[in-house]
């Protein structure tokens, strides 16, 4: 496990930024903490190091959504998972199986639902500390134990 404190949103974005440099098609990201943890903003830092295209807020209401691959050629898919409630029979509908053979996923509130999607994935804790820093611990599982993180 690897620990980041993140004292400012900029630095959410920014370690998004730079693990979204490393994401190719395939890759699977699964965030996860308390509201206001920083899940979309490091989502939104992913999106930049990806290049791909369009506005990235969270999908809360359209659960998923699917950025354009841009220079790099890796499509982001961004998953919200808090509605689906745990209900495993949903997100088998969203078909991300397939989606992860063409691009990079990032599931928000993946932990404990997500995992089953591929043994290669990286967890992300997010908690935000009395004092609004963030706290990111790292948790890499299968391929991503021998991978550089940022």
């Amino acid at each position: 496990m690897k620990e980041l404190r993140l004292p400012v949103e900029a630095d959410t974005v920014e370690f998004g930024r730079r693990l979204g440099g490393l994401l190719r098609a395939g890759d699977l990201v699964l965030l996860s903490g308390p509201l206001g943890a920083g899940k979309t903003a490091m989502t939104r830092g992913i999106a930049e190091g990806l290049g791909v295209r369009g506005r990235v807020s969270s999908p809360t209401f359209v659960i998923a959504r699917e950025h354009r691959a841009g220079e790099r050629g890796v499509a982001l898919v961004h998953v919200d998972a808090y509605r689906l409630g745990g209900h495993l029979d949903e997100l088998d509908d969203l078909d991300l199986d397939t989606e992860l053979v063409d691009a990079a996923v990032v599931v928000e509130w993946g932990e404990g639902v997500a995992e089953r999607l591929s043994d290669d994935h990286l967890l992300i804790r997010l908690t935000r500390l009395d004092d609004d820093v963030r706290l990111a611990e790292l948790h890499p599982q299968g391929t991503w134990t021998t991978r550089e993180l940022p």
